[in-house]
């Protein structure tokens, strides 16, 4: 018989590094993010008007200021746009291995509860367009500090979501739900009364010929929304259930001040406000991209359906393989559930949807704002898109508004790159968190300002 030869042999891979541990790129980046962060402070204070007051003020807190006084709606810059891309990176990168490390929920219920806490940002942001806050506050809702103090809510829901009810996580007795649910409302209701407090209420002095019977109105839908998210969660973790259960929540406490500015707008310090409400906006903005992922939704259920029953995560391989032994045995997995169902299967998962209707939501928004309405665009890379839109419209002698059109198709394309991506996208199980986070901060490029710019067509600010 003859010897097997050394090519013969089977290949054998290294098995997959367990979730809890880092990996050696993870490592270097977490200390680098350490030792920048000490670095930053130490500047601060050793060089302070080297480092802030000549380099990073102009950059970063000046535009933040300008954007919340008078004149409003500052541009954003090269630089600080560069600034801000990579930080959001970099906290994705960071943040992925100490959420992995901490065992943090990561499935399509959490991809939900984030996408809620994404749509708060916008909500907070369109009053302050309306010149509801003082001005004493405005600055804390603007981007990117509303997204950090935004952060710091959704840490500390989270953090006393888990602290309060995590205890009854696992059991299906319903003793045990009642109790976490009634110790989860009672701690949310505290967090969205105080935010009420903190942040709605001293800005109706601000306003004084106003009653705000309906902001006063929306407080108490608010709680009431907390507690029907917590009802129809049963069974979800704690933590999740908190932060979809506020982040619910403070939407509609949010929305519900919009409400009182149709109802009684008051003057805006821009002068900018109409007095007219425009609601058809809302309709192609939101229907159009809600339509697209309805479609996306219904080719995918079935296949996702029969994936959830084999116990397998869309796009998720078995937990063991490795990506690379994944892809070199390609044809031993072919038949494998993950394989064959995923790529449908992913075109109903919440991250895919989220990530659809916000880029479509962003593009279609901002060709109506700009194109019908006359507004600008902050963003310099969006700027120039739109820019050669109105090129093209001069070239060719079209008369299609200022050339966000351009800006929309490109917008519609991405979207046709993002379903290809995922749908053909493979992750180990130690990498869940990784996707997460890059769906998050697509998120909040794309589904934040999408519907900033709905409520400001809506309420004409």
């Amino acid at each position: 018989m003859a010897a097997m030869s050394e090519s013969d042999s089977p290949v054998t891979y290294e098995p997959a590094l367990p979730s809890h541990l880092y990996t050696p790129v993870e490592k270097v980046l977490i200390w680098c993010s350490l030792g920048l962060f000490i670095a930053a402070c130490s500047s601060l204070v050793l060089a302070y008007d080297t480092v802030w007051t000549e380099t990073l003020r102009p950059i970063i807190w000046d535009p933040v200021v300008e954007d919340a006084g008078r004149a409003g709606d500052a541009g954003y810059t090269p630089q600080n746009t560069a600034i801000y891309t990579g930080s959001m990176l970099a906290c994705v990168v960071v943040l992925q291995a100490l959420f992995r490390r901490w065992n943090l929920p990561c499935d399509d219920r959490m991809t939900l509860a984030l996408i809620a806490w994404v749509c708060v940002a916008p909500v907070m942001r369109v009053l302050e367009d309306a010149d509801f806050f003082s001005s004493q506050a405005d600055v804390l809702f603007i981007s990117p500090i509303i997204h950090l103090h935004l952060a710091a809510w959704l840490i500390g829901t989270a953090v006393l979501s888990h602290i309060a009810a995590s205890k009854w996580d696992g059991s299906r007795s319903d003793a045990a739900e009642h109790a976490q649910r009634n110790m989860l409302f009672a701690v949310m209701s505290v967090g969205i009364i105080l935010q009420w407090w903190w942040l709605y209420a001293p800005a109706y002095g601000e306003h004084p010929d106003v009653s705000f019977a309906w902001g006063r109105g929306a407080l108490v839908l608010a709680v009431a929304s907390s507690w029907f998210m917590l009802v129809v969660t049963r069974g979800w973790p704690a933590i999740t259930r908190g932060l979809l259960s506020f982040a619910v929540a403070a939407v509609v406490l949010g929305v519900g001040h919009w409400a009182q500015f149709m109802a009684t707008p008051w003057a805006q310090e821009s002068g900018r406000v109409s007095g007219d409400i425009t609601l058809w906006p809302v309709v192609v903005v939101l229907g159009i991209p809600a339509a697209v992922c309805v479609a996306l939704y219904r080719v995918g259920r079935e296949d996702a359906r029969q994936l959830t029953l084999t116990g397998h995560l869309p796009g998720v391989i078995p937990e063991g393989i490795t990506l690379k032994q994944w892809e070199a045995e390609a044809d031993q997995w072919k038949d494998h559930p993950v394989e064959f169902l995923s790529n449908k299967a992913l075109l109903a998962h919440p991250m895919v949807l989220g990530m659809v209707f916000g880029q479509l939501c962003d593009g279609i928004a901002t060709m109506v704002g700009i194109d019908m309405f006359g507004y600008g665009e902050k963003h310099p890379v969006s700027n120039q898109v739109i820019l050669y839109g109105a090129e093209i419209n001069k070239a060719l002698g079209l008369e299609l508004g200022e050339g966000a059109w351009l800006f929309a198709l490109v917008k519609a394309m991405l979207v046709g790159l993002i379903v290809w991506l995922f749908a053909q996208m493979r992750v180990e199980d130690r990498q869940q968190h990784f996707r997460l986070l890059i769906v998050l901060a697509v998120l909040i490029v794309g589904l934040a300002p999408g519907l900033r710019d709905i409520g400001r067509l809506m309420l004409g600010v």
